[in-house]
């Protein structure tokens, strides 16, 4: 039982390592894959993420619930806002993460899923929000992303019905980029990873950035944010050496500065 962490070609794979529980979270699982998000966020070696289940059946079925639904937390962690955080629970991470569906996708699962920015699954990848079907609903950003990502009435759908759909169903409403063979699976989200890897790290992030934050800013706001750090790009080595680059005919080398 474990959270992986694999890095590579500035591609960091995290992997739920949990298959005899479909993957699913206990504390101990939550407080690593909080750790891993933050080496992720830090290290600048990193420049994309892979998050993905072990086995072939589970990405994640999602918290653990016999060790969560039946405890109570002391009260005070409540106001605890930064302890613990997730990239599905407020975790301010601009580095482009890449979601590896290899299975069962539910719950808790589904919520992470939501907070990742291209998505792969296998064929036989299921997804669902199923909560209200045992007395709870989906935390951690699951009522406000599928809200965001789906028109209103497929966001009900999911979020009060708590009914399953398939790959197919996830393409059609644009929640997966491809629906894939399961032996292609790693390999097209490590290709995702490369191509977004090689691209210029900070345009990248900033690009991430300002679309997140454009959920919360009026447009005139977005607006000026956007001119802003469009004006510090514009000084940065990577801008020099993207105009460099194409006009000798090569591949850049961006070196996120």
């Amino acid at each position: 039982m474990s959270i992986d962490f694999y890095l590579e070609k500035n591609v960091a794979t995290i992997t739920i390592n949990r298959p005899e529980r479909m993957n699913a979270m206990d504390a101990d699982h939550y407080s690593g894959l909080s750790q891993a998000w933050t080496r992720v966020r830090d290290d600048p070696d990193v420049r994309v993420a892979i998050i993905t289940g072990a086995g072939d059946k589970a990405f994640s079925a999602g918290a653990d619930l016999k060790s969560f639904i039946s405890q109570e937390s002391p009260l005070p962690e409540l106001f605890l806002t930064q302890k613990g955080q997730l990239l599905n629970r407020g975790l301010e991470l601009w580095k482009p993460v890449v979601a590896a569906v290899n299975g069962y996708c539910l719950a808790g699962g589904m919520t992470l899923f939501l907070a990742t920015d291209l998505r792969v699954c296998a064929k036989h990848a299921t997804f669902s929000l199923s909560e209200v079907k045992r007395g709870i609903f989906p935390a951690n950003g699951g009522t406000q992303r599928v809200a965001q990502q789906l028109p209103h009435p497929i966001a009900m759908e999911l979020l009060l019905l708590g009914d399953t759909i398939d790959a197919d169903t996830a393409l059609r409403w644009g929640l997966v980029n491809k629906v894939v063979e399961p032996g292609d699976l790693m390999s097209t989200a490590m290709d995702y990873a490369l191509r977004l890897a090689a691209n210029a790290p900070l345009a990248v992030q900033a690009a991430k950035e300002l679309v997140i934050r454009s959920r919360d800013m009026d447009l005139a706001t977005g607006l000026r944010l956007e001119q802003m750090m469009f004006r510090t790009l514009q000084g940065s080595l990577d801008a020099a050496e993207g105009l460099n680059a194409f006009a000798e005919k090569r591949q850049p080398r961006f070196k996120g500065c």
